[in-house]
């Protein structure tokens, strides 16, 4: 309930707890005093079937024994667990909390397994099949979502098996990657560019750069624009991994291909975003999956056998 903004609701959940609660006794008790209309025999006159009659007998004493158990388990229960609104109950209890709980306790059983790999450097992590297979499961659990199962990513999600990192693919970048996550983002240049038709001529010498498809007179007209991006891009359009600026030569769209496409980003810009990993994964498994993940670029490294010690 913390997430309105007044206390109308947590007033109204609370109350209509209780309201239900006390329903339950009066019920038990009325139905305790209520006397039916009975004849000599004790029976109300309802017959069914020719031969069933409707007795006017008192409620088992065992079953209106197990109804105040339950009003009064009702009542213990929103004492000491959450259930009033924005009480939180004596026991302080939160599903966050028995989650989080959970969570430590099970990387704690598995930390042993983790240990093992801590100090060894991330390439060789990624020769141990244990490790990539452990990789793998966090891969898919973790990542998949995004990047796909196979790792190729999707539009606006970048394939973790080709050569071409934003941030860089050293083990090092990729772990810290993982640890901070990533925030990538270029902002409108239009105004800076020029004129809507300027902005055209520096789309297609974009795809000059990278031998794509283009209009060479537009190309040649949209050099001189191009500065506006070089700082991010530098002047030759290979990018920048310390700022995360895509090399625009390789012919690798993360955003999609083509004259609409970088005009669209050139007018609107683009926010991407990974997020951090640290606070959901501990060190060990972020060791394993950064080296899991140097790995898929990098299988021909990974195949060769370490040398012997």
């Amino acid at each position: 309930m913390s997430d309105f903004t007044s206390n109308f609701w947590s007033v109204y959940v609370a109350g209509i707890s209780l309201v239900g609660i006390l329903a339950c006794l009066l019920l038990l008790w009325f139905s305790g005093k209520a006397k039916a209309m009975t004849g000599n025999d004790n029976t109300t006159g309802h017959v069914w079937d020719g031969d069933l009659r409707e007795m006017n007998n008192p409620l088992p004493r065992w079953w209106v024994g197990l109804f105040i158990i339950t009003v009064v388990f009702s009542l213990m229960y929103l004492v000491l667990y959450p259930g009033l609104g924005n009480f939180t109950g004596q026991f302080g209890w939160t599903s966050v909390g028995q989650y989080e709980a959970e969570v430590a306790q099970g990387n704690k059983e598995v930390e042993p397994i983790y240990a093992r790999f801590a100090g060894m450097p991330l390439e060789n992590v990624a020769k141990d099949p244990q490790a990539m297979a452990i990789g793998d499961r966090l891969f898919m659990n973790n990542c998949a979502q995004c990047h796909g199962s196979d790792a190729r990513g999707s539009k606006g999600f970048p394939n973790l098996t080709d050569s071409d990192w934003l941030h860089g693919g050293a083990p090092d970048k990729i772990k810290e990657s993982l640890i901070k996550g990533r925030i990538g983002q270029m902002p409108p240049m239009a105004a800076a560019v020029g004129t809507p038709d300027d902005v055209r001529n520096v789309a297609h010498y974009v795809l000059s750069l990278s031998g794509s498809p283009n209009d060479s007179l537009r190309a040649s007209l949209g050099k001189s624009k191009f500065g506006a991006c070089a700082a991010c891009h530098g002047m030759d359009g290979k990018g920048n991994q310390a700022l995360g600026a895509p090399d625009l030569s390789d012919n690798i769209w993360l955003h999609g291909w083509g004259e609409a496409a970088i005009v669209d980003k050139i007018n609107n810009g683009k926010v991407n975003q990974m997020p951090a990993q640290a606070d959901k994964l501990t060190d060990g498994q972020i060791h394993v999956l950064a080296s899991y993940v140097w790995g898929l670029s990098n299988k021909a490294a990974v195949a060769v056998a370490p040398a012997a010690k």
